[in-house]
Formats: structure tokens, sequence, C-alpha cells
């Protein structure tokens, strides 16, 4: 019975540690999130320069690896358009996966 509890004890402490290590892993390297950060606010203040796009307030902008995703709503499709267009210029881009919605008009 003593043997039966430590080796279950063993294998919950082994379960817990490998979720422990497992859970404290990133995907990224700390340079590369820093450079994500950096596109992120980049395409920010690239799409709050453009005259055509400076009035959108609704696009969420993320970056992983390098591949930026735009969400949101904008007015027309044109907008929607300009925006992955005003991305794909920031240095660091490499992908843009264009989300954005198109408001209908009522």
């Amino acid at each position: 019975m003593v043997k039966r509890i430590r080796t279950f004890a063993g294998i919950a402490a082994v379960l817990v540690l490998a979720s422990y290590v497992a859970g404290c892993k990133t995907t990224t390297s700390p340079g590369r999130q820093i450079d994500d950060a950096t596109i992120k606010s980049s395409v920010k203040a690239k799409l709050a320069a453009d005259v055509k796009l400076s009035t959108l307030t609704n696009i969420e902008v993320n970056s992983t690896n390098g591949i930026v995703t735009l969400a949101g709503q904008v007015e027309t499709a044109e907008q929607k358009a300009m925006a992955a267009d005003v991305t794909r210029t920031v240095d660091g881009v490499v992908k843009v996966n264009n989300e954005l919605q198109v408001k209908m008009k009522m």
C-alpha cells in the first residue's frame, strides 16, 4: 500500500513539473517579442498618420513573428485595402492578415 502511494506521488510530481515547464515556454524569443511590439506600434502610427485612415479608431493591430493581423471595422472596402497596403510598408512585416470588416450601411 505504501509503495503504491509513493509511486502515485512520484507520478503526480513528474506531471506537475512537466506542466510547469511547458507553461513557462514561449513560442517566440525575447528579441522577436520586442520586434513584434515595435512592428505593432509602427503600424498603428502609420495608420494614424494616413489622412484617409486617421479617423479610423476601430482597427486593432496584432503582430506575431512579423505577421500582422488587422481586425475591426472600417467604413469602406477602399479603407480596408488601404489599411493593408499601409501595413505592408512597415519594416519587419512579413505578412498581413486583413480581417477588417466593412460596416454595412442601412
